[in-house]
């Protein structure tokens, strides 16, 4: 049996949407006479890529297998495919390609004890650990603090951790807790889809996507844009249950730990001298103070 990936509804829905959302004025075709089709017709783009129509017909179908990347270049920049966009077509396609690697079936991996120590060191900064679902595997305190809603959600996981696209879709609160909801499923949506281009075969992954798919009609709404986002930062304002408003920049960062799974680091701080940061190190005393109350003392230690 073939082992190769078949993403071809991906690539098929992902090419034609783009395709649709070009006029001919954005890439210096005259426009006369009423047109049929929403945005670009397939010969247009062919022409412009410089692949005939009957191949670039072949390429939406998703055919994609074997497609060279100059070809792939060829197609992206008639598009205009964004930076992001772009790293999606290349891996659709290398998903299509007829590998046993396409197929291996991803471990979750455990996190080191360096990266443990690494987080907890940021007293200041809320810090955590995700990987390509959006799990969140691993945090500092004041993440804990900062991400309390999350945590306290009947959407966490058996050993209490947080997915954000769980948290999104299918808690409520998460309208009160999150400034701007759409915008932050916009951006989970599109992250979750560049993993499933990456990884098209990670089971965990489509579970979370049929889920939320058959419960949301938000979900599925984005998910059928076919959006995608590869790196993301920029500014989050929270409504704080005990802190109150607070806006916070964030910087996700690759922590390489795998060959197989990816994962995140991602840092919230506050902008110095602001009342964002007065709240923020509220939350970072409060933490430490529960913290402290929860760890044993000496006295406590050796009793028998």
């Amino acid at each position: 049996m073939d082992p190769r990936t078949d993403n071809r509804a991906d690539i098929r829905d992902f090419l034609a949407r783009r395709r649709a959302q070009l006029t001919p004025e954005q890439v210096g075709l005259p426009t006369s006479g009423r047109r049929r089709v929403p945005g670009l017709r397939r010969q247009e783009v062919a022409v412009l890529a410089g692949v005939s129509t009957e191949w670039y017909t072949r390429l939406e179908k998703g055919h994609i297998s074997g497609v060279s990347e100059d070809v792939l270049d060829a197609v992206a920049r008639t598009l205009q495919l964004s930076e992001d966009e772009r790293t999606y077509l290349f891996d659709l396609a290398k998903a299509a390609q007829p590998s046993p690697a396409a197929r291996r079936r991803r471990k979750a991996v455990e996190i080191p004890p360096r990266v443990q120590w690494l987080l907890d060191s940021m007293t200041l900064s809320a810090a955590f650990v995700t990987n390509g679902r959006l799990d969140m595997v691993a945090t500092n305190a004041l993440a804990r603090a900062l991400l309390a809603p999350m945590f306290h959600s009947a959407t966490t996981d058996e050993r209490g951790r947080p997915n954000f696209a769980r948290f999104l879709f299918l808690d409520r609160g998460s309208h009160d807790f999150i400034d701007d909801w759409d915008h932050g499923a916009n951006i989970t949506v599109a992250l979750l889809r560049a993993e499933a281009g990456r990884f098209p075969n990670d089971k965990a992954l489509r579970e979370i996507v049929g889920e939320l798919s058959t419960v949301s009609t938000e979900f599925r709404t984005l998910w059928a844009a076919h959006n995608v986002r590869v790196h993301h930062s920029g500014v989050k304002r929270f409504h704080h249950p005990d802190a109150g408003p607070i806006q916070l920049t964030y910087q996700p960062l690759d922590l390489p730990m795998s060959a197989h799974e990816a994962h995140s680091l991602t840092i919230y701080t506050a902008e110095p001298g602001t009342p964002d940061e007065d709240r923020l190190k509220l939350l970072a005393s409060w933490s430490a103070t529960r913290l402290r109350t929860a760890e044993p003392t000496a006295d406590q230690d050796l009793r028998p």
